[in-house]
């Protein structure tokens, strides 16, 4: 879906194909005839933008084999598709039984996640349609908070200082800009935009952060606040991840630990922050078992869908992505012009179905809301 801001900035809404992960080529365009071509025509668009999560192996794929990539590129277009920015966090095996810490590997002091990155840009450079001329990955915000020490730290800087050249040398090339943000997650080094402007670099045209609203909840920071302090960090917002937490605010209760007990499952990690305590649970088992106090509110890195509540007695943060969006696009000025609707745990979430049907219908809602949402705001839809 495209938006144009009152300021004239045209403003890209996408779903992120990593709640289907797949790990062959084969496998990244049946989801288009599968999933996201119904989800387009129920929506009732000529045109529906995908957040594509292109594995490793997808990547080398289509870094060895142009005809391949050609192949992507029609397939897109035939389902009604298109294409401006890219998931680049998770590396391979998003769809394994387990996935948990493994998502954090390779990280930005490996040579590995540098080159997958850049093949990346490369790609969706030839993915971008014609009329558009800037695209955006996501990716890990440097590691998980530990080990790390003042080598690693020093590596990840010169890194972040080779992907800024490297990608300032593609853009000369090909007239073409594609801008990575850095994603701050609960439990990695970077896991708030305070770290952020700590860790990252700044005051570049091509490195950025991407803002993911369920992490910016888990945290506790305020909307505004964040984004200020992105702008006094000059770090800009390259992408948007429209999303919701879990939240309980009495989790003493004994009818809200049950129900947050239905959230424990053994694929991703679930981290778990107390309001008002410093050390947080790196999980949500570990949270229910002692790990955090339970005298304030609670809210936990699960991922639920934007446009409906959990079933009682726990709720979504969905006032913070509304804060989330009013912050970057309720002004004069849009804030950034990709926002990717992530929810990739429609699989693992407790009481939902798990067909093909709700999965689209689940996913076509939350697009909904969030086209509601940005009209809402002032932002005018184009067809």
């Amino acid at each position: 879906m495209r938006f144009r801001h009152r300021d004239g900035t045209l403003v890209h809404v996408a779903y992120c194909t990593n709640v289907h992960p797949a790990e062959d080529l084969d496998g990244v365009i049946a989801q288009f005839t599968r999933y996201a071509r119904p989800v387009r025509e129920r929506l009732g668009l000529a045109r529906l933008g995908v957040g594509l999560w292109l594995a490793r192996p997808v990547a080398d794929t289509l870094t060895a084999d142009p005809g391949e990539l050609l192949r992507l590129k029609r397939a897109i277009d035939r389902a009604g598709l298109e294409v401006v920015t890219l998931n680049g966090f998770p590396y391979e095996g998003f769809g394994g039984e387990v996935v948990k810490h493994d998502v954090y590997h390779p990280d930005w002091t490996r040579p590995e996640r540098m080159r997958y990155t850049l093949d990346l840009a490369r790609i969706l450079i030839r993915l971008l349609p014609d009329d558009v001329t800037r695209g955006s990955i996501s990716t890990l915000p440097l590691a998980w908070r530990d080990p790390w020490s003042p080598a690693q730290e020093e590596l990840a800087a010169r890194r972040q200082d080779r992907l800024n050249r490297e990608l300032t040398a593609l853009s000369s090339a090909t007239g073409r800009t594609i801008r990575v943000g850095f994603e701050p997650e609960p439990g990695c080094l970077v896991e708030s935009t305070g770290q952020a402007a700590d860790h990252l670099l700044g005051g570049t045209r091509f490195l950025g952060v991407c803002l993911d609203a369920c992490h910016l909840a888990v945290g506790f920071e305020d909307p505004a606040e964040a984004v200020d302090r992105l702008t006094d960090a000059d770090l800009p917002i390259i992408k948007l991840q429209a999303s919701c937490a879990l939240e309980a605010d009495r989790p003493r209760d004994p009818a809200q630990r049950k129900a947050l007990a239905g959230f424990v499952e053994p694929r991703f990690l679930h981290q778990a922050r107390e309001r008002d305590v410093p050390a947080g649970a790196d999980d949500l088992d570990a949270a229910l078992d002692g790990g955090l106090p339970g005298d304030h509110e609670w809210r936990v890195h699960f991922h639920v869908p934007l446009h409906a509540e959990p079933d009682g007695p726990l709720r979504s943060t969905r006032p913070v992505l509304d804060g989330t969006l009013r912050t970057l696009f309720g002004g004069d000025r849009a804030l950034t012009d990709h926002v990717e609707v992530e929810t990739y745990t429609w699989d693992v979430l407790p009481g939902r179905p798990k067909t093909k049907e709700a999965l689209v219908e689940g996913i076509a809602a939350e697009l909904a809301w969030t086209r509601d949402r940005l009209v809402r705001l002032g932002l005018s839809e184009e067809t």
